[in-house]
């Protein structure tokens, strides 16, 4: 089985961009906010925009299953304020779960949360609790910057993200550490912001003692971790110039990578570098890149077939990357598998 832990919902209905202008339009001029009811999107339209996308790409690349939450941009935290937010990832996790629920050996879903500058993240939990005992979501999207690049709210290991924390750990999901759009002109959201927010996340992480406090809590940061593999030896030199214990020791345990990395000798760098162990596989299909790549002739997204070309791991490897790791990271996925049907035993 090969499980893709990092897929959006990017190609969804016109209707649904129709109701967030509204939306956002209603708050601007202090007018009442449009009602979800009035959001008619039908199941077939619901099939239709999936059908020829994320669905043709699983069959056409061989992967199997897709842990799929909302577009990261369409996030936009910075939007509103957290009555907006609330309103607009109720939206957005509901037509994930009807997503799921069309194509249940598919798509297994991940929410976004309701967050808002300055918002105490307390406010998210109620919805991560819906989604997760209520909808049988396995994992959260986590912004660390809701400003959209302007980096407003304290660094991730601050107390302020507690109780957050806590219930991520009672309900035993893990989070995808993903900023969303960037309104700040400096940062292109997909080239730079995204990239900039990985690597921001990871210093973060390094430089405070969230794991002391939550041994149990699993992060994963996306597109390959951002700039960490390449300056790997910079970020094991920090830590050792500030007192700090080894990467290893200190963040393997529960920080993760995956396998968002568009070309074939950026895997094998984040293979020799980060242990397999920290890797999950993942494409964001169809996501922040979707052309094809003149020199392949292949998707540059197709993110499998550059680890079937790295020639350094074995099987075994492959097998992690591909399912186990995700199985172990993402603790209720193989009880939702279970109820599906499918997916068999997890790996040794």
């Amino acid at each position: 089985m090969i499980i893709d832990c990092h897929g959006h919902y990017t190609t969804e209905p016109d209707a649904l961009h129709e109701f967030r202008r509204r939306q956002i339009t209603a708050h601007a001029e202090g007018a009442a906010p449009p009602d979800p009811e009035t959001l008619a999107i039908g199941d077939d339209a619901l099939r239709a925009s999936v059908e020829g996308a994320q669905l043709a790409a699983q069959r056409e690349r061989g992967t199997s299953l897709t842990l799929f939450s909302p577009r990261a941009a369409g996030m936009a935290h910075h939007v509103g304020d957290g009555a907006v937010s609330l309103a607009w990832s109720r939206v957005c996790n509901d037509l994930i779960h009807r997503i799921c629920n069309l194509f249940p050996t598919n798509f297994i879903g991940v929410c976004q949360l309701p967050q808002s500058p300055g918002v105490d993240p307390k406010a998210c939990v109620e919805e991560l609790v819906r989604c997760v005992d209520g909808l049988g979501f396995v994992g959260c999207n986590l912004n660390p910057d809701p400003s959209g690049g302007f980096w407003t709210t304290p660094p991730l290991t601050d107390r302020w993200w507690y109780p957050l924390y806590e219930a991520m750990v009672a309900l035993d999901v893990p989070g995808m550490v993903h900023v969303s759009a960037s309104c700040n002109a400096c940062f292109h959201t997909t080239g730079a912001h995204y990239i900039n927010g990985d690597t921001t996340a990871f210093m973060q992480l390094l430089t405070g003692d969230l794991f002391k406090d939550f041994p149990t809590l699993k992060l994963i940061i996306p597109h390959g971790g951002g700039a960490v593999p390449y300056h790997w030896g910079r970020y094991r030199g920090l830590a050792q110039d500030m007192g700090r214990p080894p990467l290893e020791e200190l963040l393997l345990n529960n920080v993760f990578f995956d396998t968002c990395v568009y070309h074939r000798p950026g895997i094998e760098l984040l293979t020799k570098v980060v242990p397999v162990d920290n890797i999950l596989f993942a494409s964001e299909m169809i996501g922040a890149v979707r052309g094809i790549d003149p020199r392949t002739g292949h998707h540059y997204d197709d993110t499998k077939r550059y680890i079937d070309g790295v020639k350094t791991l074995s099987d075994a490897d492959r097998g992690k990357i591909f399912e186990g790791n995700a199985r172990r990271v993402y603790g209720r996925l193989n009880g939702r598998l279970r109820v599906l049907g499918i997916g068999g035993a997890p790996p040794a």
